[in-house]
């Protein structure tokens, strides 16, 4: 089994119910956008170029992410590289505007996670394994691709048992 879908099937595990899984689709963009924005300050200009921590982690990300696999790695790295970028954007609105976006995405988004949580009856993955964490923002993308016909064998591999029944 491959580092991709040991990961994806460990956090499918927890994310069985139609409506867990669609409150994930909303709850962790909102997170992951607003850490983006929450670590866009401070702001240091290095050779003309913004540099943030929401830049710095977002590139840390998309390496794990591309280690993991190419193809999906590529979509999170354009999505965390957005994410930085409208980060950037809000952090220069003013202190009150880029704490109000911050704040308020990062709380409605953990609001919509444990809605669906409480749909699945049982604790998010996180709590058991802080990968999850990471992991969360690359189960939505590969379930939006599973919806549009895209990577169905990796689909195919995290829904198949793992262990053979015994006889």
């Amino acid at each position: 089994m491959t580092p991709l879908i040991r990961h994806l099937a460990s956090y499918a595990a927890y994310h069985r119910d139609h409506r867990n899984v669609l409150t994930h689709m909303i709850g962790i963009p909102l997170i992951v956008f607003a850490v983006e924005v929450l670590a866009s300050r401070p702001i240091v200009t290095i050779g003309g170029m913004a540099m943030t921590p929401a830049i710095l982690f977002s590139a840390l990300s998309a390496i794990f992410y591309l280690r993991l696999d190419l193809r999906f790695g590529l979509v999170m790295a354009v999505l965390l590289a957005l994410g930085a970028w409208a980060g950037l954007v809000v952090a220069r609105l003013g202190s009150g505007a880029y704490l109000s976006v911050g704040i308020g995405a990062f709380a409605v988004g953990w609001a919509i996670q444990f809605l669906g949580h409480y749909y699945e009856g049982r604790k998010p993955a996180f709590l058991d394994d802080i990968r999850g964490l990471i992991v969360g923002p690359l189960f939505v993308v590969a379930e939006i691709g599973f919806l549009i016909g895209v990577r169905l064998e990796v689909r195919d591999a995290i829904d198949r048992p793992q262990f053979p029944a015994s006889s």
